[in-house]
């Protein structure tokens, strides 16, 4: 059986275990030894991190190939119709790659969300809107990118979900452990494992780049 934490990662927390002043780090938040991310989510985004001590859950997790859903929580500066989110559910051309066609749709702001500490910035004379964004993709801001392209710069960023788990019941900081049959690591064909099983130690070296 595989170690499976499911964090709320606060927001300004940089996605490594490593110290990278000014922002706190991922050990900061959470004492837990030998546990790496499966997948990224950027500094100045909050929400649902999982961290796993198998290679293999990782690579499940992380790898584009599965295609597993990341549900996001996303206030965008304006008021969107739903016509104007429809290319979003099409694809947009983002100059370096065309997003998948995503799930979108205008929600109310989520029951018991907590407040943004720093708070977001307004601006007063504009108003702001919720969405709720599904992606089977992860690339480099991409969430954020998606709404500059249809004109609604994000505000803030919370992933809510990835594949199966959610951050229900998760405040900013908190965690919780599961654990989960890690999945089969398929064998070379001189009937070695392909991996060791060792989780990649991501995020160790210079700036966070994730969504």
């Amino acid at each position: 059986m595989a170690r499976l934490i499911l964090l709320n990662k606060p927001y300004g927390v940089i996605c490594q275990f490593s110290p990278s002043p000014p922002h706190q780090c991922l050990a900061d938040v959470l004492p837990v030894p030998d546990v790496y991310p499966a997948g990224r989510l950027d500094t100045d985004s909050e929400g649902l991190l999982l961290l796993t001590d198998s290679g293999a859950l990782q690579a499940r997790i992380a790898d584009p190939k599965h295609k597993l859903p990341k549900v996001y929580w996303v206030q965008v500066e304006g008021v969107p119709t739903d016509a104007e989110l429809e290319p979003l559910r099409h694809g947009v051309d983002l100059g370096d790659f065309t997003s998948r066609p995503a799930q979108v749709r205008i929600i109310a702001e989520p029951e018991g969300l907590w407040p943004r500490n720093p708070p977001v910035r307004f601006r007063a004379a504009i108003p702001t809107s919720w969405l709720e964004i599904t992606i089977s993709e992860g690339k480099n801001r991409q969430v954020r990118r998606m709404t500059a392209k249809v004109g609604y710069p994000t505000l803030r960023l919370v992933r809510y979900g990835v594949g199966g788990y959610t951050l229900d019941n998760l405040l900013p900081g908190q965690w919780r452990e599961l654990r989960v049959a890690a999945p089969v690591v398929p064998r070379k064909a001189d009937g070695e494992r392909a991996s060791s099983g060792r989780p990649k130690q991501r995020g160790r070296r210079g700036p966070n780049k994730a969504r």
